[in-house]
């Protein structure tokens, strides 16, 4: 009698748990598929191969477990359903037991991200199911089945037929329960933070000295031991783990700035993930493209997050006629914010209002915000980051002087070597050429392509041509103080230009902020007009520091500003 109650509190126990294993991953498959090419990885099982299947394995193996788990509890085909519990708890205990001895998958995605698990943790709970199996192997005889045989063949169809359609939803929208850290109402920037007081982490210095000819190690918490032998070399180790934040991999990077702060403050701003876009669903691009259209228009911020490098986001933004930039992220935690590529979320200095698959782009809600701007001209607007790009196409690489990061620079931005050798100003003064016969035609015919226009940063393209182009700042200055004065375009960036062109006509400058280097005098301040009133000047013109602060950050916190006349930098 107790053994009859054993083996059915066992049976149900273990059915029960192989329901809620296979259910938290059946919610969220792609997640799982991520955690098995973890697996196959060559650092770990080495079968690579298997890496384009994750997905459609990851559905079966968890489709499997699930009726299994139902088919355990009701005994429909006991015997059958005994031997494949068997083979795969063997299979899990293999896999468990190898990850955590050789350290090689932290989380065996056993539960998802409901309850990350250790691999000791998950080895251990396979062994006792393991064990749990085995009893219920030997006493099979006992194991007596529920309802008949037509309705448990009808629970187990149903049930297959549910996992399928459960798992085919949340692959064409997002898991049903979201059990990550990035899940609506969640505050990024709080999410990453420390709490007063939380437990740090306690390592192990192990300090390797050779004392008389024989390596000895000496143990301390971080202090450098006395010893009187040869150092060698130290390792640690980790004693006690530390207390680690929810979010702890969050950066928002493009080249080498960090924006991760400006973005996590940054009201109503729309992000659109796209881990890997070469891995991309094409055709969720044109639904992307008109809602973020329509979220530009009506005030909202709108960015691209993605680990794919300059050569694939612009064959997309060229391909798909995209209106937003993206920044860099590390592919695995897009992978962890949103199970979809692209996906979508809305947010509001930094907290997660809204995240949807592209097929779900239509439930993204957008109110009409005090800054909307209906009437923004997004053709013009990816016409003029076109011509961006193509400004900028060689000037950073022109800017490297060692030969392989040069090599590697021009690779990252998707140009061919026959692209990136030969004269290279040649090249881009070509391109600025071309670009200029565009901007003077935006320009005469219909006026500066302003903030209210085209929106920002795209305001300043028109601004850089004619920068790179500078015989043709006398005929624009005019247009661009018109523009700055609407708060079109920055005053500060007009004030630069102005001063460049004034340095060029051999007149003096107004703002101070063009600076010449000579082999004798080394940096000097180009001469300024009526010089006591520069830092009015300045001020007006929307500079934040004054002329002598601007000295000190240009040529070193112990330089001072030197007012120089026209004709004393004849003589230079």
């Amino acid at each position: 009698m107790i053994l009859k109650k054993l083996i059915g509190f066992v049976r149900v126990f273990v059915g029960i748990l192989f329901i809620i294993s296979g259910f938290v991953k059946l919610n969220d498959p792609v997640g799982f598929s991520f955690k098995l090419q973890e697996y196959f990885a060559p650092d770990v099982l080495n079968i690579e191969f298997l890496s384009p299947f994750a997905l459609g394995l990851a559905i079966i193996l968890v489709i499997v477990e699930l009726v299994l788990g139902v088919a355990l509890i009701i005994g429909y085909y006991k015997r059958l359903t005994m031997w494949l519990l068997l083979l795969m708890i063997i299979f899990f205990t293999f896999l468990t037991f190898y990850s955590a001895y050789f350290n090689k998958v932290t989380d065996c995605g056993c539960f998802g991200d409901a309850l990350p698990l250790t691999p000791w943790q998950s080895f251990t709970k396979d062994v006792v199911l393991l064990i749990m199996i085995v009893f219920l192997f030997i006493n099979i005889k006992h194991i007596k089945p529920f309802f008949s045989n037509f309705s448990r063949s009808i629970i187990i169809f149903a049930t297959f037929i549910a996992c399928l359609s459960f798992g085919y939803y949340v692959l064409m929208h997002l898991p049903a329960i979201d059990f990550r850290a990035y899940k609506e109402g969640v505050n990024i920037s709080e999410g990453m933070t420390i709490p007063e007081g939380a437990p740090e982490a306690v390592f192990d210095y192990n300090w390797r000295f050779n004392i008389n000819g024989e390596e000895k190690i000496i143990t301390t918490q971080g202090e450098y031991p006395s010893s009187e032998g040869e150092f060698i070399g130290v390792e640690t180790e980790v004693v006690e783990e530390g207390y680690v934040p929810p979010i702890h991999d969050f950066t928002i990077e493009k080249d080498g700035e960090n924006f991760t702060e400006k973005f996590l403050n940054t009201p109503d701003l729309i992000v659109i993930i796209a881990y890997d876009l070469n891995k991309t669903e094409w055709n969720g691009w044109p639904v992307i493209k008109e809602l973020t259209n329509d979220a530009l228009k009506k005030g909202y911020s709108v960015i691209g997050l993605t680990a794919s490098g300059d050569a694939s986001v612009n064959d997309l933004k060229e391909k798909q006629n995209i209106n937003f930039d993206f920044y860099f992220t590390d592919a695995t935690t897009l992978k962890t914010i949103v199970r979809s590529n692209p996906g979508i979320v809305k947010l509001h200095n930094g907290t997660i209002i809204q995240k949807r698959h592209w097929n779900d782009a239509d439930e993204i809600e957008l109110e009409m915000l005090p800054s909307a701007n209906t009437s923004l001209d997004l053709k013009l607007k990816h016409r003029l980051d076109s011509i961006a790009r193509y400004d900028q196409l060689y000037r950073p690489i022109l800017q490297e002087t060692d030969e392989q990061k040069r090599k590697a620079l021009a690779e990252e931005l998707g140009l061919k070597p026959e692209d990136y050798s030969g004269d290279l100003w040649k090249k881009q003064r070509m391109l600025d050429t071309s670009n200029l016969k565009i901007v003077k035609r935006i320009l005469d015919t219909q006026g500066y392509p302003g903030k209210s226009v085209v929106g920002e940063p795209s305001n300043l393209i028109a601004l850089e041509v004619i920068e790179h182009n500078p015989i043709q700042i006398e005929q624009y200055i005019d247009l661009f103080k018109k523009a700055a004065a609407a708060g079109e375009i920055p005053k500060t960036r007009v004030a630069v230009l102005e001063d460049k062109y004034l340095m060029m006509q051999d007149k003096e400058q107004l703002y101070g902020s063009q600076a010449q280097i000579t082999a004798a005098n080394g940096f000097f301040i180009w001469p300024i007009k009526d010089v006591a009133m520069v830092n009015e000047r300045r001020k007006a013109a929307g500079f934040e520091r004054s002329i002598e602060e601007y000295v000190a950050d240009l040529m070193g916190k112990d330089a001072t500003f030197k007012a120089l006349k026209l004709s004393e930098i004849k003589r230079l």
